[in-house]
């Protein structure tokens, strides 16, 4: 009988057990492939020469050897270089300094001859002064002027920084730190002393031994007072001959005179007033003398 064909039994073919890792198959050979060929081949040559290539510590001596052997060398020149120069460099001092030396003492010998000039000035103007003829009336002028030496009775009065301004500096109040400028006396201080004692009738001023005209400018050049251009250190000595007991009266009872109060009381300033029996000042260093002459031509106005 004719049987239906009959097809041929399904056969099974045996799987291979899967690895658990199968899915991760990109990061199992990077795991098992963690150096590419290229280091691979890198590390086999360095194995391969053995002991013939140089260590690494080895190298880096050498670098810090030869690092050391180049600084020495740079040193060693430089070192050489100033030896070389320095006989140089200190033969330019030496011509620097001996022509300070030259400049600083023709200077002084200007200056002396300066003074000798201005002497010889003040003597000819003094002498012009007593052979004008005007006798008693001359010597006025002389005084006023401040181109003669003066004496007589007067006022001695001192007028000094107070007293903390003394502290530090070695002693030198220009120099102290930490000291308020209420405490220390201004050329505005001592143009008003001498205002107020020409205004009490004084005849004749001086400060410090400075003789003080009626071209006499007080001013100030940092801490320091000059008068005319000449600086002044304290204690201020100002010397103003007249009638002396009249002279104090009316200076401290003046404007001036409480100003200067008030200045002792404020700021500790320290100022002491004497009457003195005979002042000595001398002449002023150099006094120009001015003439006003009249005029010789006749005007005009009203004429025809």
């Amino acid at each position: 009988m004719c049987g239906m064909p009959q097809q041929p039994p399904i056969r099974s073919t045996p799987t291979r057990p899967r690895r658990p890792d199968a899915s991760m198959s990109l990061l199992t050979n990077v795991m098992d492939h963690s150096l590419d060929d290229g280091y691979a081949e890198a590390a086999a040559r360095k194995k391969a020469a053995g002991d013939g290539g140089m260590p690494k510590t080895l190298r880096a001596k050498l670098g810090l050897a030869s690092g050391l052997v180049l600084a020495a060398l740079v040193v060693t020149v430089g070192a050489a270089q100033a030896r070389v120069a320095a006989p140089v460099v200190a033969k330019e001092r030496e011509e620097l300094v001996d022509r300070i030396d030259r400049e600083t003492e023709a200077a002084d010998k200007l200056e002396d001859s300066v003074d000798r000039l201005r002497e010889d000035v003040s003597a000819r103007q003094r002498e012009a002064l007593k052979s004008s003829g005007g006798g008693a009336q001359s010597d006025l002028v002389g005084i006023l002027s401040g181109a003669s030496a003066v004496h007589g009775p007067g006022v001695k009065l001192v007028v000094n920084d107070a007293k903390d301004a003394g502290a530090g500096g070695d002693g030198d109040p220009r120099e102290s730190a930490g000291f308020s400028d209420t405490g220390r006396v201004r050329d505005r201080d001592m143009q008003r002393v001498v205002n107020g004692l020409w205004e009490s009738g004084a005849e004749a001023v001086s400060i410090n031994g400075q003789r003080l005209t009626a071209l006499s400018a007080i001013r100030a050049a940092g801490d320091a007072i000059l008068v005319d251009n000449k600086p002044l250190v304290p204690p201020y000595t100002v010397l103003a001959v007249g009638d002396g007991q009249r002279l104090s009266t009316r200076f401290q009872n003046s404007a001036d005179g409480l100003y200067l109060d008030a200045l002792q009381e404020s700021y500790g300033i320290r100022t002491a007033i004497s009457v003195e029996d005979d002042l000595r000042l001398p002449a002023a260093p150099s006094v120009i003398v001015r003439t006003a002459q009249p005029s010789t031509e006749k005007s005009e106005k009203g004429t025809s």
